[in-house]
């Protein structure tokens, strides 16, 4: 289903000042890894943002996920203070690893070495 005008309007807030929220409490969580938020999915009643976050420098993006969720009280905490005049409530917060560009650099790869091969077929002109 669609999200609604007002849905995809507090995502995009959340979206923006989560970021800033990481970029100032992400140093006290975990260390030398880049964590961005890729995309806000709102629930229906605007009570829960599911947040989904892309990790770059450690192979175990699961572990900082957990970090994540061990701080959410935290997190939320900070969200709150940037969108109160923004929202009526504060969402629910819940954080989720997005693989996207993790696949898409894997596809990336398995394509060239298809094509390094010749094993892609004749490129049509």
């Amino acid at each position: 289903m669609a999200e609604s005008k007002r849905q995809q309007q507090v995502g995009s807030i959340i979206k923006r000042h989560f970021s800033t929220v990481l970029m100032n409490e992400g140093p006290n969580i975990y260390k030398n890894v880049l964590v961005t938020v890729t995309n806000v999915v709102m629930s229906s009643d605007l009570g829960l943002a599911k947040i989904y976050l892309s990790i770059f420098g450690t192979e175990n993006k699961q572990e900082i996920i957990l970090e994540l969720e061990q701080n959410i009280v935290l997190l939320r905490q900070q969200l709150a203070r940037r969108i109160k005049s923004h929202v009526r409530r504060i969402p629910d917060i819940d954080v989720y690893l997005d693989e996207t560009l993790d696949e898409m650099y894997r596809l990336r790869g398995v394509f060239g070495q298809l094509r390094d091969n010749n094993m892609m077929g004749k490129e049509e002109e």
